[in-house]
């Protein structure tokens, strides 16, 4: 082949392929399973009525459910958050428990979550025999 042939080839072959990296790496991106933490909300570090992850432990004593909405608070140690959803709830869910919320922060921030998503803990413990 000719250079004259090789060249456009080559250019298009290059312009592909940089293309296909380009859509990988944005789908990449989309999914990663990023959450802020109550702190960095509290702190400002989040925009209002932005979709956004907050991750956190379920504060005891502050899940109320009212009709279809529960009301619940997150907290990372140093901060709370305030959430609100309407729907059901995940089966490992409890209060002192992990949980990412996905949702809209108000400009009181308050987040009002559309997915409510149940932590769980990276050691596996079978359950307790009977037998001894």
């Amino acid at each position: 082949m000719s250079r004259a042939k090789v060249r456009p080839a080559l250019v298009m072959i290059c312009a592909v392929a940089a293309g296909v990296a380009a859509l990988a790496g944005k789908g990449l991106d989309e999914s990663l399973v990023y959450y802020r933490t109550p702190s960095e909300i509290v702190a400002g570090q989040a925009g209002v009525n932005h979709e956004l992850r907050v991750g956190g432990t379920v504060v005891p004593g502050s899940v109320h459910r009212a009709g279809p909405a529960t009301r619940l608070r997150l907290t990372d140690g140093s901060a709370d958050v305030e959430v609100v959803h309407h729907g059901g709830l995940p089966d490992m869910f409890g209060e002192g428990r992990g949980a990412v919320v996905e949702g809209l922060l108000d400009a009181d921030g308050v987040l009002h979550a559309q997915r409510v998503i149940a932590n769980h803990s990276n050691e596996y413990r079978p359950p307790a025999s009977d037998r001894a």
